[in-house]
C-alpha cells in the first residue's frame, strides 16, 4: 500500500449524509429507473460495448442484476463475498467479474425479468440493515481512485450511497454506448447529484463556483472567490467517476 493509500485508509471513515427515508426513496427509483431503461434496448444496443472494459451493455446489465442479488439475499451475499475473496485480486474487480459469468447465457428478457423480481427484494434487504451494522466500517479500504487512492467507509454508506449511484451511473455508461437519452428529474437524479456535488466540495475542501447545466441544472457556491467551472450534471460526475477528464478541481475523484 503506498503513502497516499494508507492516509487515505487512515482518515474518518465514509458516512452516508442522506436521511434514511431519502435513500430508500432513491434506492426504490433507481431500481426502476433501470428495469425501465433495459426494457427500451433492442437487440443491437444489448450487444453494444460499454466504456466498462470488456463489458457490452448485457455484461454491465448483468453486474447490475448480480448487485441487486447479492444485496436481496443474505445466502447469496455471502456467496458472492466468498467467491471473490477466493479469486483473489482487487477485490470489486472480482466481485464484478463474478457476477457477470453468474448471468452468462442468459437472454435480455430473462436479466430484464430477474430484475424485475429482484428489485423490490433489493429494497428490502438494504433498507433492514440494522443501525449497529450501519455503523461499522468496513474491514478493508475501498478504492477511490485505484492504484493509488483508497479510504475507509461504513457499511451505511455503501448500501445507502454506492448501491445507489452504481446503477445510477451505469444508466449514463448505456446511454453514451447506445446513443439513446437517459431518464433524468429533479426529484431523484436531482438529488444524486446534489449529494455527489457537496461531496466533491468536502473532498476538495476549496472555495469554487459549479453551474450544471444540462436536463438537471443547478448553481452552486463554495466559500468566496476560487475558480468557476460550467459543465453538464451527468458529464459532471462522469468526470468525478473517472469516465473523463476535469481540470483543478474536477480531477477531485468520487467514489461511485
Amino acid at each position: 500500500m503506498t503513502a497516499e493509500m494508507t492516509a487515505s485508509a487512515g482518515a474518518t471513515p465514509r458516512r452516508p449524509a442522506l436521511d434514511r427515508e431519502t435513500v430508500k426513496r432513491l434506492m426504490t427509483t433507481e431500481y426502476q429507473r433501470v428495469i425501465e431503461q433495459l426494457r427500451s434496448l433492442d437487440d443491437d444496443d444489448w450487444r453494444t460495448e460499454t466504456c466498462n472494459s470488456g463489458w457490452d451493455v448485457r455484461a454491465l446489465a448483468a453486474h447490475m442484476l448480480g448487485m441487486a442479488a447479492m444485496t436481496a439475499s443474505v445466502p447469496e451475499q455471502l456467496k458472492q463475498l466468498r467467491a471473490a475473496k477466493k479469486r483473489g485480486g482487487e477485490f470489486i474487480d472480482a466481485l464484478t467479474a463474478l457476477q457477470v459469468e453468474k448471468y452468462d447465457g442468459w437472454t435480455p428478457q430473462q436479466i430484464v425479468a430477474e430484475h424485475e423480481r429482484l428489485a423490490p427484494k433489493a429494497v428490502k434487504g438494504r433498507s433492514r440493515m440494522p443501525g449497529l451494522l450501519r455503523g461499522r466500517v468496513m474491514p478493508d479500504p475501498q478504492p477511490v481512485a485505484p492504484p493509488d487512492v483508497y479510504e475507509r467507509w461504513t457499511f451505511g454508506y455503501l448500501v445507502d450511497v454506492i448501491l445507489t449511484r452504481d446503477p445510477w451511473l451505469h444508466r449514463s455508461d448505456i446511454a453514451v454506448a447506445t446513443g439513446k437519452e437517459v431518464r433524468l428529474t429533479a426529484d431523484h437524479d436531482g438529488e444524486i447529484i446534489d449529494d455527489i456535488v457537496r461531496e466533491w466540495a468536502g473532498r476538495h475542501g476549496q472555495a469554487c463556483r459549479l453551474t450544471l447545466t444540462g436536463p438537471v441544472a443547478r448553481d452552486y457556491v463554495f466559500g468566496s472567490g476560487g475558480p468557476s467551472y460550467s459543465v453538464d450534471g451527468v458529464e459532471f460526475c462522469r468526470i468525478l467517476s473517472g469516465r473523463g477528464s476535469g481540470e483543478g478541481l474536477l480531477g477531485t475523484r468520487v467514489p461511485f
